[in-house]
């Protein structure tokens, strides 16, 4: 006999379920085993389904992320060097405390790793993730270690809000302008380059490198977006597309935008053909994607000290998808939502009509 909290689960491989729907069943099965009676669960603002989980503490609210990079799903040894993996490990989970406007206060390093690595090539691993973790304030306060046959990387970060607001994906209204921060395409650009795009100018190379391998989590500028008055905000990791449609979903709301106001940077514009494709959907820009009136944009605007562009609009209109491309003319660009999903086919497929 089933007692209260079991479900019945069909048949099906965690390939067919996909990293969404694997989340919703923990979110599923978390939520069954709720004790609204007991102080950890009175005190949740936000759990499952957001950058970060939020709880409510004496005098802030408590922030907690983490995120695991694995050999040969995340990263390749034979392109990406030590120092890179350091600092790109510890970006990650500072962004998404970033799209929460958080502080990061405490990182937890768990290692899994051969046993004939270079302790010297660990060094320089170590050395530049506690570089970027210095220059956000971030104290590395314990972790754990093990033996493995590829390396697995888990980083835990622990922060607050500076007030008593946070940003979250499910305070999007319709009505509301749709910003990014910075320029898009860069990081998929030069994904694209170490798949065997020939870049000849080592300046280029230098920057479409950097730009996919140490990117600079826009902290602060999360904060300021609370500031502003800001209530809505993701970072660009899956895609701007399908990071987007993770804030449509929470928000219950639809949204619109104008491919020629997608801020794509200029090194992917010159040198990319597909430079609206890597810009719409490619990912890990970790720029902020938020929602706010025209009033809030427009002081947000004054108030950073990165590019802001607005790109479309909230709706509750109805819509061919809950994210629609459309042109100047406002016809609709096919394209499909993709993103960067665990267990399926992570490629976007974008068709411009």
């Amino acid at each position: 006999m089933l007692n209260k909290a079991s479900v019945i689960i069909p048949p099906m491989k965690v390939s067919e379920l996909g990293e969404f729907g694997l989340i919703n069943l923990i979110r599923s099965s978390s939520a069954r085993y709720e004790n609204s009676g007991r102080t950890p669960w009175q005190e949740i603002l936000v759990g499952i389904g957001d950058d970060a989980a939020a709880w409510q503490s004496d005098n802030h609210i408590q922030l907690a992320t983490t995120d695991t990079l694995v050999q040969d799903i995340h990263f390749d040894l034979d392109v990406i060097n030590w120092d890179e993996l350091g600092w790109k490990a510890l970006a990650v989970n500072l962004s998404d405390i970033a799209a929460m406007g958080g502080i990061p206060k405490y990182a937890l390093l768990s290692l899994a790793l051969p046993g004939e690595l270079e302790v010297e090539d660990i060094s320089r691993f170590t050395n530049s993730m506690m570089h970027l973790a210095r220059e956000f304030g971030v104290a590395i306060v314990g972790g754990n270690v093990a033996t493995a046959p590829n390396v697995v990387i888990t980083v835990t970060i622990i922060g607050c809000s500076k007030g008593k607001a946070i940003l979250k994906r499910s305070t999007a209204s319709s009505g509301e302008q749709i910003a990014v921060t910075g320029y898009l395409g860069l990081s998929a650009a030069g994904l694209e380059m170490f798949k065997g795009k020939t870049i000849s100018d080592p300046e280029i190379s230098n920057i479409l490198r950097r730009a996919h391998f140490k990117p600079m989590p826009r902290v602060k500028e999360g904060q300021i977006l609370i500031e502003q008055g800001v209530k809505t905000a993701i970072d660009i990791s899956d895609g701007l597309i399908a990071d987007l449609d993770h804030i449509c979903e929470s928000s219950k709301v639809n949204a619109k935008i104008k491919i020629e106001q997608v801020p794509v940077h200029p090194v992917v514009t010159a040198n990319f053909p597909n430079h609206q494709e890597l810009a719409l959907c490619g990912g890990e820009d970790y720029e902020l994607l938020f929602t706010a009136d025209e009033a809030t944009i427009a002081r947000t605007k004054q108030a950073l000290n990165c590019p802001v562009t607005v790109i479309g609009d909230i709706t509750e209109e109805k819509l061919p998808t809950r994210v629609t491309v459309m042109d100047s003319k406002e016809n609709i660009i096919s394209c499909k939502k993709g993103g960067w999903e665990h267990f399926k086919n992570g490629v976007f497929e974008v068709k411009f009509a």
